[in-house]
C-alpha cells in the first residue's frame, strides 16, 4: 500500500508534524513528493490542503486506521522533491514550523491563467527616435524617455520588460501606438527574442575575468568566492557562466539585493539571453510571481533574477546560483524561518550538483575564511573593467581637529573645497550619511532624557516638517515644547540626518541642485528608480542619501563622494559593526570615478585610528580581514565558532522575562560543557510596536553542537510559551 506523509496547511505548532494518508490507486501517478493535495483532517474530516513530504510503502492496522487523500490540489503548482527537502533543511537549521518553511519555499494557492507572451515592436527609424527623445527631455516626459532609451539598440522587447521594469503606463503606450511608433503583438517564437540585441557586440573579457570564468567552471568545489574590487566587471563573469550553464541545458538563478534590481541590470541579462530571462521582486503581485514560477517549472524560463525569494524558483535542472553583493544584510531573512540565503543556496545547489558563486568587493569574514581554508574556490578581480578607470583617492578627515579649529559645520574644510570644485566643473557629488531625518534624538538638557516612542524603546527623530517620528513603527507627533519627563523647556534636537544635510548643502552652496534618497523619499512604488534616474539625467548636482545610494549604482560623472559621519555604524552594538562599517565605506568609495574621470572620497570621522576606517581608506580588504579575524578568534565569534540567539517576545514584559529566565537557567545547567551562553538580556531595541523582546546568545565550537543546543532550547521555549501568548524564534 502506498502511503504519504502530509504536512497540513495550518500554521500551528500543535500540528507541526507530518500525518500519514493512503494514496488511492487512482492518484498514484499524480501524487509525488512535493505535491499539494486535499485531505480530510481532524474529527470532522474538514477538507484541508497539505504538502506531501514523503512517499513510502506501508500498511494500516486496526490500531492505526488511516484516511485517504481526497485529491491532488489542481490549483497548486507541482513541486520537486528538492524544494521539500529544502524546507526540511530550513526547519532543522533555523527553526519555525515545518509549514512555515514549506510556505517559504513553495508558491501559494493562486490559480494561474495561461497567457500568450506579447512583444512591443518599435516601428520608426533612428532619426525619428532621437527627435522624439529630445522632445521628451524638454518636456520632462520621463516614461517616454525610458522607453525610447530602451529601443536605442533593439527593435523588439517583451511586454513584461516594458511594463514591469520600465514602469510604462497604458497612457504612455497609447501615445506611441497612436503615432505609429510602436506595435504590440503576440510573440510567435519567444526563443527568437534572444537575438533582439544581436547587433550589439559583446564585451571581451579581460585576462582576470577570463581566468575567473575558467577557474569556476573547472574547479570541482561547489561554492566559489568572486572577490572583485568595485567596478571590476563581476557581472560579465556571471553572464559568461550563465551562458555555459544554458549551453548544457541547465538553468540559473541570479540573486541581487532588492535595491540594486534596476532596469539597467536586468537589461544586461536580457540582451544576452533574451526572453528566457525573467524577474521577481517585492513589487509584483502574488499572482504575477506565481505565473513566473510556473513558467520556470514548465521550462519556458531559464534564468530568474531577483532578491532572496528568487532562490526558490522551481527549476528542475538548476546548474548555477549567483549571489551578487552576497554580504548584504538583505540576504538574511527577517521573518521566520530566519534563514541565511548563502547557506540555503549551498544546500539547494548540493541537490543537483549546481555551483554557487558569491560575488563581492567586500566579502564577509566568514566567506573569506572558508576560501582561505580551501573549502571555497577563490577568484580575484583586482583591476577595474573600464580602461583608464582607477580606484579613487581617499582622504580621512579627523573631525576632532575640525572642531578644535572652530569649524562646527557638517562639512570639513577639505570636503567643502572639493564640493565647490566639482560644482564649478559640472561634475556630480554624492554625500552619504546612514541616518535619515533632519536631526538625531530630541532630548532635555536638564534631565538628559530623550523624547521616546510610546510603542518602541527608541528615541523619536526630528524632521524638517516639525514632526517627531519613530523610524521603527512610524509613530509621529508634533515637536514638543516642554520635556515630557521633567517639564523643562530646555529641549532641543541633537545630531544630524540626511534631511538636514540636504538643507545645509542648499545653504552653503547656493545654486547647487540637490536630491535626497532615503526611506522618507522612496516610499512610492518606483521611488528609488525615479530619484536615481533624475540624478543620472543630471537634474541634480548633489545626491544626499543613506546606504541605499552606495549600493552598486554606476554614475559616470560622480567624481566626489563625501562620507559625513563614518562612525555611526561603528557604534552599533553588534560584533559585525566593524565589518559593516568597512563594507559601507568601501562601497561609498567605489561610487567615485567609475568612468575615465578620476574620483575622490572624503571620509569624515571622529575615530580615524580605527582599523576598519584605516583599511577602507587604504582600500585594502585583507588588512581589514586580518585585524577582524584576530578579534573574532579571541572572542570565538564566527568564523572561529558558531553563534545563534533565541528571542522570546510578547506584550507582557514580565512574562517574557520570566520565560526567558527559566529557559536560560535550564539550558545553562544542561549545556555548561557544550556551549557558552551570553545573557539573557533585553534586545538592543527592547520594545518594538508594543512587543517586548529578550534574547539569549549561545556560542559553540561546532555546527552540530549548535544545532543540538538549538533543538533543546526550542523544546524548552515551546513548553514555557505554550498558551501564554508569547513567541520565540532563532536568529543566526
Amino acid at each position: 500500500m502506498l502511503l504519504a506523509s502530509v504536512v497540513i496547511d495550518i500554521n500551528s505548532k500543535e500540528v507541526d508534524r507530518p500525518f500519514t494518508y493512503i494514496v488511492p490507486d487512482a492518484f498514484s501517478g499524480q501524487v509525488r513528493t512535493g505535491s499539494a493535495v486535499v485531505v480530510p483532517f481532524g474529527r470532522g474530516n474538514t477538507r484541508r490542503r497539505g504538502y506531501v513530504t514523503q512517499l513510502f510503502e506501508g500498511k494500516e492496522t486496526p490500531e492505526r486506521p488511516l484516511k485517504e487523500i481526497l485529491s491532488p490540489d489542481e490549483k497548486a503548482l507541482s513541486h520537486t522533491e528538492q524544494l521539500v527537502r529544502l524546507a526540511v533543511f530550513l526547519r532543522e537549521r533555523y527553526g519555525g514550523t515545518l509549514y512555515q518553511c514549506l510556505s517559504t519555499v513553495l508558491p501559494g494557492k493562486t490559480e494561474v491563467k495561461a497567457r500568450k507572451p506579447r512583444v512591443f515592436e518599435f516601428l520608426c527609424d533612428e532619426s525619428r527616435r532621437r527627435e522624439e527623445y529630445e522632445t521628451a527631455v524638454k518636456k520632462k516626459y520621463y516614461a517616454r524617455m525610458r522607453l525610447l532609451e530602451a529601443f536605442q539598440d533593439r527593435r523588439v522587447l517583451p511586454a513584461s520588460i516594458v511594463t514591469d521594469r520600465l514602469n510604462i503606463t497604458a497612457s504612455t503606450l497609447k501615445y506611441f501606438t497612436d503615432h505609429g511608433l510602436l506595435r504590440i503583438r503576440e510573440a510567435e517564437d519567444t526563443a527568437g527574442l534572444s537575438g533582439t540585441a544581436a547587433g550589439k557586440p559583446r564585451p571581451v573579457l579581460n585576462r582576470e575575468q577570463q581566468e575567473a570564468v575558467e577557474g569556476i567552471i573547472n574547479d570541482p568545489r561547489p561554492v566559489h568566492l568572486l572577490f572583485g574590487i568595485t567596478g571590476s566587471g563581476k557581472t560579465e563573469v556571471y553572464l559568461s557562466l550563465i551562458e555555459k550553464v544554458l549551453s548544457e541545458g541547465k538553468e540559473a538563478i541570479v540573486l541581487i539585493p532588492e535595491i540594486a534590481l534596476t532596469y539597467q541590470t536586468v537589461m544586461r541579462f536580457y540582451e544576452r539571453f533574451g526572453d528566457v530571462v525573467s524577474v521577481v521582486h517585492s513589487r509584483l503581485s502574488k499572482g504575477e510571481k506565481i505565473e513566473r514560477f510556473k513558467k520556470a517549472e514548465d521550462g519556458e524560463l531559464k534564468v530568474m533574477i531577483g532578491p532572496r525569494s528568487a532562490l526558490f524558483t522551481p527549476f528542475k535542472k538548476l546548474g548555477l546560483i549567483v549571489i551578487d553583493e552576497f554580504h548584504e544584510s538583505s540576504y538574511l531573512s527577517d521573518q521566520t524561518p530566519r534563514y541565511s540565503t548563502v547557506e540555503t543556496a549551498a544546500e539547494r545547489a548540493s541537490y543537483t550538483g549546481a555551483k554557487v558563486v558569491l560575488g563581492s568587493a567586500t566579502p564577509s569574514v566568514e566567506a573569506f575564511y572558508e576560501a582561505e581554508q580551501g573549502r571555497y574556490g577563490l577568484h580575484r578581480l583586482n583591476t577595474r573593467a573600464v580602461p583608464g578607470s582607477v580606484l579613487p583617492e581617499v582622504l580621512v578627515l579627523d573631525m576632532r581637529k575640525e572642531l578644535s579649529s572652530g569649524n562646527r559645520s557638517a562639512f570639513s574644510g577639505a570636503l567643502r573645497e572639493r564640493i565647490l570644485d566639482r560644482l564649478v566643473k559640472k561634475e556630480q557629488v554624492m554625500l552619504f550619511l546612514n541616518r535619515r531625518g533632519y536631526s538625531g534624538a530630541v532630548s532635555c538638557r536638564m534631565c538628559g532624557k530623550p523624547v521616546s516612542c510610546p510603542h518602541c524603546s527608541v528615541a523619536l527623530k526630528y524632521h524638517a516638517d516639525g514632526s517627531l517620528r519613530c523610524h521603527i513603527c512610524g509613530f509621529r507627533r508634533p515637536m514638543v515644547k516642554e520635556c515630557p519627563e521633567c517639564g523643562s523647556k530646555l529641549i532641543a534636537s541633537f545630531g544630524i540626518g540626511t534631511e538636514k544635510v540636504e538643507a545645509l548643502v542648499q545653504q552653503e552652496f547656493p545654486g547647487a541642485r540637490t536630491l535626497r534618497m532615503d526611506a522618507d523619499t522612496t516610499g512610492g512604488k518606483e521611488g528609488h528608480r525615479e530619484i536615481l534616474e533624475r540624478f543620472m539625467n543630471h537634474e541634480a548636482d548633489v545626491l544626499v542619501g543613506t546606504q541605499m545610494i552606495v549600493k552598486g549604482h554606476d554614475f559616470p560623472d560622480v567624481t566626489l563622494v563625501g562620507v559625513i559621519a563614518a562612525d555611526l555604524s561603528l557604534l552599533v552594538p553588534d560584533y559585525r559593526s566593524a565589518e559593516r562599517t568597512f563594507q559601507l565605506l568601501t562601497q561609498a568609495e567605489g561610487r567615485a570615478g567609475r568612468a575615465k574621470k578620476p574620483g575622490e572620497c572624503v571620509i569624515q570621522t571622529y575615530m580615524p585610528e580605527h582599523y576598519a576606517v584605516q583599511a577602507a581608506a587604504a582600500q585594502d580588504y585583507e588588512l581589514f580581514y586580518r585585524n577582524e579575524l584576530l578579534y573574532r578568534q579571541q572572542l570565538s565569534y564566527p568564523p572561529a565558532g558558531y553563534l545563534m540567539k533565541l528571542v522570546v517576545s510578547g506584550q507582557d514584559a514580565s512574562a517574557v522575562k520570566a520565560v526567558m529566565a527559566t529557559v536560560a537557567a535550564a539550558a545553562k545547567a544542561r549545556f555548561q560543557d557544550t556551549a557558552e551562553f551570553l545573557g539573557p538580556s533585553e534586545a538592543s531595541i527592547y520594545r518594538v510596536k508594543d512587543t517586548f523582546r529578550e534574547v539569549l546568545h549561545f556560542k559553540t565550537k561546532t555546527l552540530s553542537a549548535l544545532l543540538g543546543v538549538k533543538a533543546a532550547l526550542e523544546a524548552l521555549a515551546e513548553k514555557e510559551t505554550e498558551g501564554r501568548r508569547l513567541f520565540y524564534s532563532f536568529e543566526s
